[in-house]
């Protein structure tokens, strides 16, 4: 780690403390290296010298493990992710949460992920937009409020379709999935996330 002036660079800061965060985010979520490497298409190797503090990640490779841990990327650059315990967000100051669905764009709405249990966004789904062939299990729960367009959901095999204004909270340890069903409207909504420690 570097010293200005007397102080901590902040940058070596963030570099010492990214591999702990992999490491705390992954045993959180009872995940092996091998299942977190096949989740996020980075080798279990890799993954290993990240945590150790032997290997700095390109800036792929976080986003990688950030999509695969469910966490935004800020959530392993921010140094003091856990000093506050209040977090005001204006509309000007949303920013970006990172996801693998193509089609689909996240603002987030709420302080960081790994300080939090409840996650927020502002998501904007494509016309066409779908979670993936497959359905989707993992801990936690999840709230939808349908703001414009379309959105349909398959939970546990039962399919509900949201109108604006329709609001569907639902377990994620049951299989499900999401699509815009609409070819030309854009669907927006206010969508929760609960996460389990």
């Amino acid at each position: 780690m570097t010293m200005v002036d007397g102080k901590t660079d902040a940058v070596g800061a963030v570099i010492d403390g990214l591999g702990a965060k992999v490491r705390e985010v992954r045993q959180q979520k009872g995940l092996s290296l091998q299942r977190l490497a096949d989740r996020a298409g980075v080798s279990a190797a890799a993954i290993y010298r990240i945590e150790q503090g032997n290997m700095v990640p390109t800036i792929t490779t976080l986003m990688k493990l950030a999509v695969a841990l469910n966490r935004p990327v800020s959530f392993f650059v921010n140094e003091n992710v856990a000093d506050k315990p209040i977090v005001h967000t204006t509309a000007i100051s949303r920013q970006p949460v990172a996801t693998s669905k193509h089609g689909l764009e996240l603002q987030g709405i709420t302080g960081p992920y790994g300080q939090f249990l409840l996650a927020g966004a502002i998501a904007v789904i494509e016309p066409g937009a779908e979670s993936g062939p497959e359905p989707m299990v993992h801990p936690g729960e999840e709230l939808v409020h349908l703001l414009d367009g379309h959105l349909e959901f398959t939970v546990d095999d039962e399919k509900y379709s949201l109108e604006p204004g329709d609001s569907l909270h639902f377990r994620t340890d049951r299989p499900h999935q999401w699509r815009n069903p609409d070819a030309r409207t854009t669907a927006r909504a206010v969508w929760m996330a609960f996460r389990t420690r």
